[in-house]
């Protein structure tokens, strides 16, 4: 039987954890075992400087919450464990950079290896990280049931906002400032608009749901937020794209070219395991877009991840249905037969030279043109299973898998 609960859908977001597998790395990496990057299910030792070759088990230890990882710089790259857990986002804040994980976030110096661990030992309300980026001088975590919590870097004090103070769930997957001052939240119940960004103004904050809107947000549970270049704010969610500008809603789904046909990528869907077979508010998704048969892992109206790049493209990850690309006028889709590594779209990082990088289940993947250089373990990736990637001022890559993080130098 269908259960309709709120955290089935973290199974959906989660479903590469139970399908990574085993991991291979390039002869040139170097492992940095981080105690506090560690799940308690498969944590390392809490000797933090002393390297261990990927996927070797360590006995249970609990997670030692600051330290110093070793890492030996003349390499190529370096690996952090974080155990069985998916790294959902990585945020680089000039030296410093935040792995936001299941388990909590963990900011990393990159000056002097120090790491801390901030979870709700240390304030959170809810280990789960969906969003670590910055609102002002203070670090932005969206959680899975905590809220909103920013954290004051000079005194490490969170200040918490959750349903009382206005979100619309407890469950925060992305933030945005927009230009004009505007701050966006996207929730599991639709998206906060806190207008001029005064989120202690209860008066600014304002809702948008299917309801509200009439339509013009197609779904409740929204996943990512990115700004065009005009100002307008579009929205990933999970019945397709939304577009807001100057007041009036506008959304796209696989009826008006989201996402590859089911029949261009049916052969290469890697995923079998079928969420709507776990969840009725899945389950009802299919069935509205007549795919009630298809039982496997695609949706191509589940946008998972959204970039807009400088010309003002818009481009969304589709769960199954490839990457697709909006031009303003019309859709094109890429997929495995393109090039992509994998038709499963995780994540969209636009690096500072304006190239577009996807987090696939099968591999990153750097577009060049019309096609695709792919990145997997053999090239340094901790796993196949990529989720998050910001990219450092020095031009390295932090990328984050299922089980860890890949620190990789520029070539």
């Amino acid at each position: 039987m269908a259960v309709n609960l709120k955290l089935a859908g973290l199974a959906v977001i989660g479903l590469g954890a139970a399908l990574a597998g085993a991991y291979q790395v390039g002869r040139t990496s170097a492992v940095a075992s981080a105690a506090a990057l560690q799940a308690p299910a498969a944590p390392a030792t809490a000797a933090a400087a002393t390297p261990m070759p990927a996927g070797h088990p360590a006995p249970a230890a609990e997670p030692q919450r600051e330290g110093k990882v070793g890492v030996d710089n003349a390499q190529k790259f370096t690996h952090f464990r974080v155990g069985n857990k998916n790294v959902k986002r990585i945020f680089v804040d000039g030296d410093m950079v935040w792995v936001g994980t299941s388990g909590g976030a963990v900011r990393y110096d990159t000056r002097t290896d120090d790491y801390k661990l901030f979870d709700v030992k240390s304030g959170l309300l809810s280990n789960g990280v969906f969003h670590v980026g910055k609102l002002g001088h203070q670090v932005a975590v969206g959680t899975y049931g905590g809220g909103l919590s920013l954290l004051d870097p000079k005194t490490e004090k969170w200040d918490t906002f959750n349903i009382p103070e206005g979100l619309g769930d407890a469950f925060v997957y992305d933030l945005l400032k927009a230009k004009n001052g505007d701050v966006w939240i996207a929730t599991w119940s639709g998206v906060n608009r806190i207008r001029g960004g005064d989120l202690k103004d209860r008066s600014k904050w304002e809702l948008h749901t299917v309801e509200s809107t009439k339509g013009g947000l197609p779904n409740d549970w929204v996943y990512g937020l990115a700004e065009g270049k005009n100002g307008e704010v579009w929205l990933a969610t999970e019945g397709g794209l939304a577009h807001y500008t100057a007041g009036r809603w506008e959304n796209w789904n696989h009826s008006k070219g989201l996402g590859a046909p089911y029949e261009r990528v049916k052969a290469d869907i890697q995923y079998k395991t079928d969420p709507s077979k776990v969840s009725e508010h899945h389950a009802k998704q299919k069935q509205e877009m007549g795919l009630q048969n298809v039982d496997v892992a695609y949706n191509p109206n589940y946008i998972v991840a959204l970039a807009v790049d400088a010309q003002g493209v818009v481009w969304a990850g589709t769960w199954g249905g490839g990457l697709s690309r909006y031009d303003g006028k019309s859709w094109k889709a890429y997929t495995v037969a393109d090039g992509l590594p994998g038709n499963h779209v995780f994540m969209l990082h636009i690096d500072p030279k304006g190239v577009m990088w996807i987090g696939t289940n099968n591999g990153l993947a750097r577009m060049e043109g019309e096609t695709f250089k792919v990145m997997t373990t053999q090239d340094g990736l901790f796993n196949n299973a990529v989720f998050s990637m910001a990219t450092a001022r020095d031009g390295t890559l932090w990328i984050g898998s299922f089980g860890g993080v890949a620190k990789i130098k520029p070539s």
